[in-house]
């Protein structure tokens, strides 16, 4: 039976005249029966989106803008169709089934408008969270990767998905995977940190989370973006080919290996070379080497940025031909060089309209794979068919507050920590009190409402004051601020000092306040000059510290601050990454005893607040240099390092064969026992060292990692299963290879605390290792 479809633009559509709509017909085949069919303007409306719900006249007004009003008018905007509709929850605050009753209205009005009523797919932000008004916020991604737990964030991605595909969005923001090369740079919490191969571990198991929910990821930035000069936001990035393709690229490498569907470019620039109308990285990187075959989406208003910023071209039609051409796929937020600016473009004959087709692939092939073009399509996002739509349940909740916990990083302890349940303690600091001190720049409170108190969060969440309070009733507390996040203001520290002297002990917490553009001290926009607290915090610390009484040191931040010359004075110190809505509870806990300290530091702390740009991935002639240089690089804590309430010994460290080929596989077991009293969980972590290669190595590099819980004397074997791919660099030819020779493993409980090792090495003629077959290292624990 033949069934007749609505009136798309006034022409009747039989059901047998849409195969795109049968799925019983292969994505190619559906892909191209529409393709076929649309003209120029309809083409090039799949590659363009509309913010609805945003004033903005152009890209030095809009990020971080607070100022609410409406640009998109999807009359005009999606009068042939649309590709992507912006933001429809992360931009204002509404109950979430209201936006999704507008999201709802906003599809059918671009299905209607489409002749052959094609729906828009939606994209939101998710950093730590879908970015939604009332949606659980998680700790920031650098919190996430200090948990070393692949299995625990996966967890994350999934459930973030699950919201997203619940709320009929389609796509995401997020991971960011770029890999912190300047600790000064205001975007390190959104990382995983200093390590591509940690970060490639993180980043795979969230994507791979989201994905799984029907979420399409989005590998962000790529390429570069976290090592601009002077940890400068969007400055320019001098990286040399080695760093490129050794640490910057390789965890995108990796996730399009793991099917990532969506990639977006960079805002920086490589060595005068702007990523978004780079047809090098966009395909003959991406695609052609890598095999990519999802869309690059452009980072927001990067097309007037080639004109504005980079002057790569000379207006915004140039602007969207270059980009094309290098095969950004879809312009993000808005229409400005592509839309009406592309369909006169190619018109006039300045672009080929087979790089426009090629481009409309990819966008039709995602939608035919969501299910978007299936003939019971429902413009209507799943929530609102329920009738209800919670994106803060209970089960999310309980998830944030595991994270958080198994987030938490033990500096140091003099045997103070756990905290007495009774006698009298002081909590001073501008972060003990303010819940958003909690939140990362990406969560919705900071995101959108950083200026806006008023609205408050949208979720439940108690400060680390009120958590303690519950968590031990007995103690008689005394709250203090001492000083203000960020303002030179110090007038209150004598009352700290006053509260101090008087209390049997002192919880102190300092860091930041995470916003967008300079409205926090930390996140996109946000970047320091060196790597002292913020405002006049590193003066209240010090004061606290000379009372003499014992000081337990929190730090809740977004990147690491040099706070590790206040270790020898502090009884015990604690740095959490912005751990999130559950991060009063989780600390809480932590600190009375309830639960142990299990996180691991994904950077170091450096001991020196202008010791940057430093990260533990250096050569030898990185490191300390005393008859060179009187400056000393060493960290106060370094990447890989966290303490628990227990001990752990980690000893016998044997690999299955004296030699392997250079194209071959080897094992490497490691022995690992609690040998304190109570329950905790340690991350092994084992590293190479290449004493002797073609170009210089890093000095040590992660190979591989397990986190393993243990009863108290209980032992287990980690086996770590690597293939000679975990070891290939980029050699003198500027190709990359394995090479052979010797090569040092070592293991333990940090990059610095290796206490066990052995030689392996690697024979035979040396290797091309251009496309890599194995990115990960599988790892296996017997407990014994």
């Amino acid at each position: 039976m033949t069934t007749t479809m609505p009136d798309h633009g006034g022409i009747p559509q039989e059901e047998s005249d849409r195969p795109w709509a049968d799925p019983a017909l292969s994505v190619a085949e559906r892909v191209e029966a529409l393709l076929s069919r649309l003209t120029l303007p309809e083409k090039v409306a799949q590659l363009s989106s509309t913010w609805e719900d945003i004033e903005a006249d152009g890209p030095e007004v809009a990020p971080g803008s607070n100022h609410f009003g409406r640009v998109g008018d999807l009359d005009e905007t999606a009068r042939h169709g649309l590709g992507q509709l912006t933001r429809p929850y992360g931009t204002l605050p509404r109950p979430a089934l209201e936006h999704a009753r507008l999201l709802a209205g906003h599809q059918q009005q671009v299905v209607a408008q489409s002749r052959f009523g094609i729906p828009a797919m939606a994209h939101d932000e998710c950093l730590t969270g879908f970015t939604a008004y009332g949606a659980t916020i998680y700790p920031t991604s650098l919190a996430m990767a200090a948990t070393f737990d692949p299995a625990l964030i996966r967890r994350v991605g999934e459930a973030i998905g699950s919201d997203m595909a619940e709320a009929g969005v389609h796509q995401g923001l997020a991971p960011v995977v770029d890999v912190i090369r300047d600790y000064r740079w205001g975007r390190c919490e959104e990382t995983y940190g200093e390590d591509p191969y940690l970060v490639g571990e993180m980043g795979e198991a969230y994507v791979t989370g989201l994905q799984s929910a029907g979420v399409y990821a989005t590998l962000k930035h790529f390429a570069g973006y976290s090592a601009s000069m002077g940890g400068r936001n969007h400055a320019p990035v001098h990286a040399g080919p080695r760093e490129l393709h050794d640490v910057i690229l390789p965890p995108f490498e990796r996730l399009v290996s793991a099917g990532v569907r969506s990639v977006m470019n960079s805002y920086a620039e490589i060595d005068g070379e702007a990523p978004a109308a780079s047809r090098r990285l966009l395909t003959e990187v991406l695609r052609e080497q890598w095999g990519f075959e999802g869309t690059v989406v452009s980072d927001y208003w990067s097309l007037p940025f080639l004109v504005n910023s980079h002057r790569v071209a000379a207006d915004l039609p140039d602007a969207g031909a270059l980009a094309l051409h290098a095969g950004l796929d879809v312009e993000l937020p808005d229409q400005r060089g592509y839309g009406d600016a592309l369909v006169n473009a190619v018109e006039q004959g300045a672009v080929d309209e087979d790089l426009i087709d090629r481009a409309v692939r990819r966008v039709l092939r995602q939608k035919t794979e969501l299910g978007l073009l299936d003939r019971d399509f429902d413009p209507r996002p799943p929530a609102l068919l329920a009738g209800e739509l919670d994106l803060d349940k209970p089960a999310n909740r309980a998830l944030a507050l595991t994270v958080a916990r198994s987030s938490a990083v033990l500096l140091s302890n003099d045997g103070t920590l756990p905290l007495s349940p009774g006698g009298r303690i002081a909590l001073i600091g501008p972060c003990a009190d303010d819940v958003r001190t909690m939140f990362g720049c990406y969560s919705f409170p900071n995101h959108v409402l950083a200026e806006r108190d008023d609205l408050g969060n949208g979720v439940e969440a108690v400060s680390l004051r009120t958590a303690l309070t519950e968590e031990l009733p007995s103690v008689d507390w005394e709250f203090v601020q001492g000083c203000p996040i960020r303002e030179e203001d110090g007038s209150s520290i004598p009352a700290a000092v006053a509260a101090s002297t008087a209390a049997d002990l002192t919880v102190l917490v300092v860091g930041d306040k995470a916003g967008m553009f300079g409205i926090g001290t930390s996140g996109e926009g946000c970047d320091v000059e060196d790597l002292r607290l913020p405002g006049v915090q590193e003066e209240l610390v010090e004061a606290v510290l000379a009372t003499g009484k014992p000081v337990v040191l929190i730090v809740s931040s977004g990147r690491p601050y040099a706070v590790g010359r206040f270790a020898s004075a502090a009884a015990a110190m604690v740095q959490v990454f912005l751990p999130g809505e559950e991060g009063g509870h989780a600390l809480a806990g932590l600190l009375s005893g309830r639960a142990d300290f299990s996180g691991k530091l994904p950077v170091q702390i450096p001991a020196s607040p202008g010791g940057q740009p430093y990260t533990y991935l250096h050569p030898p002639l990185g490191d300390r240099q005393s008859f060179l240089s009187n400056l000393d690089p060493t960290p106060a804590f370094p990447f890989g390092h966290g303490l628990s309430y227990t001990t752990f010994e980690v000893d016998r460290l044997t690999v299955d064969r004296e030699q392997v080929g250079t194209d071959g596989e080897f094992t490497v077991r490691v022995r690992v026992r609690n040998t304190g009293t109570v329950a905790g969980a340690e991350t092994v972590q084992l590293y190479a060292v290449d004493p002797v290669a073609q170009v210089t190595r890093p000095v040590r590099a992660l190979l591989g990692f397990a986190k393993v819980a243990l009863a108290p004397g209980e032992r287990a074997t980690v086996g770590f299963h690597v293939h000679t791919d975990r070891l290939a660099f980029t050699g003198l030819a500027g190709r990359r290879i394995v090479e052979p020779g010797e090569i040092l493993l070592e293991a333990g409980s940090s990059s610095l605390d290796t206490p066990v090792g052995a030689t392996i090495r690697l024979v035979g003629e040396e290797r091309d290792a251009t496309v890599l077959r194995h990115h990960g290292v599988p790892v296996t624990v017997e407990q014994d």
